[in-house]
């Protein structure tokens, strides 16, 4: 079966344009995209071609249309993934083995494929820890990894900015503290990168802090200290508030103290999240801080998890390093938390730092 690959032309990025020429001459010469090298069609589609057969097998059901005429569901999934590797904007230019795509069909492809990924596998590929022994194995990912932190960590947490068309409504509250629309998005990640959560439905100039106070996770991780869980918690940075199942920084330590030596193992081990945003947003650019995506908030947030999910995808592809094809730099959030914190979540910070921070190791 002959495939047709749409390129879009519309787009903020002048590497992204001046490649789409590259691109099309790439799937001209070809009848199928999926005979392209392997390399040429993961720099095209980001993943493997096994994975994405393994994603068109998984959305079959859902996107195979009934009528002779319905677009496959490998064209859709082709369609879209090429939208989230780009972040163009979906002008077809023209016409392949005889058959063109209109500007209206691209959208449905992109829709439909973003919401079967949120129905279906969203949930099966974008897991936190519940159990005990899922936990235990996240405590040991971190305990092994190359800046691991002490004590029950499971997890790392900080939020990132998408940005978003002004939305039709409420639109005051999407203006973030750098100036434009977006949704500010929360992640949970493991020192492999693996996103563990995410909570993409909160409007821009809403704080982390806020994210985390209303967040599925926090009750979890509350519940779970109230149980008598008093040795799992996640690692974040000022901006979020000292919780018992949350350690952060403190601030204003003198160098060679208990306290500093604290901050500084705390901060490289929650450095993997802010290199899972520079490696999430190089690779799918359609999260792109040099992007805009022309959605309202609900869409943008699924299109961030339908990305996650393919993130998640592709850290189990043992051929590359996620780390070194696509990246974009991380722009640190200048928020800071001013909450006080529990004399419970002190205490529990106080004895990390004198169980493990009070004796320099030699």
């Amino acid at each position: 079966m002959a495939f047709e690959y749409l390129a879009y032309v519309l787009s903020q990025d002048e590497e992204i344009i001046s490649s789409s020429s590259v691109d099309r001459r790439l799937l001209r010469e070809v009848d199928n995209p999926f005979d392209l090298a392997a390399t040429e069609f993961r720099n095209l589609y980001r993943l493997t071609p096994d994975l994405v057969e393994d994603i068109v097998s998984h959305l079959d059901s859902q996107l195979r249309g009934r009528r002779i005429t319905a677009i496959t569901t490998e064209k859709q999934v082709l369609t879209a993934l090429r939208f989230f590797a780009t972040g163009c904007y979906q002008r077809p230019v023209g016409e392949q083995w005889g058959i063109s795509m209109s500007q209206s069909s691209v959208s449905r492809c992109i829709h439909r494929v973003t919401d079967a990924i949120n129905r279906t596998m969203f949930l099966a590929k974008v897991r936190f820890p519940m159990t005990q022994i899922e936990r235990q194995a996240a405590k040991e990912i971190f305990a092994s990894a190359s800046a691991p932190f002490v004590g029950g960590t499971i997890g790392a947490i900080d939020c990132t900015h998408v940005s978003i068309m002004s939305p039709k409504h409420h639109e005051e509250a999407y203006v973030n503290h750098h100036g434009y629309h977006s949704i500010n998005v929360q992640m949970i990640c493991d020192p492999n990168l693996k996103i563990l959560a995410v909570n993409a439905k909160y409007p821009g100039a809403r704080h982390d802090s806020f994210i985390w106070s209303s967040s599925a996770v926090r009750r979890v991780m509350q519940r779970s200290f109230e149980n008598g869980n008093h040795n799992v918690f996640l690692i974040g940075d000022s901006g979020y508030p000292l919780e018992p199942w949350l350690m952060t920084p403190l601030p204003n330590q003198p160098e060679g103290s208990p306290k500093f030596r604290y901050n500084e193992a705390l901060c490289k081990a929650r450095n993997p999240v802010e290199r899972l945003f520079g490696v999430l947003k190089g690779t799918w650019r359609c999260l792109s801080q040099q992007m805009t995506l022309l959605y309202d908030p609900g869409f943008t947030g699924k299109v961030v998890n339908a990305c996650t999910v393919l993130h998640n995808l592709r850290l189990g592809d043992q051929t590359y390093d996620p780390e070194t094809e696509f990246l974009e730099p991380r722009t640190h959030s200048s928020n800071v938390n001013q909450n006080a914190p529990s004399s419970t979540a002190k205490r529990v910070q106080d004895r990390l730092i004198a169980n493990y921070f009070t004796r320099i190791k030699r």
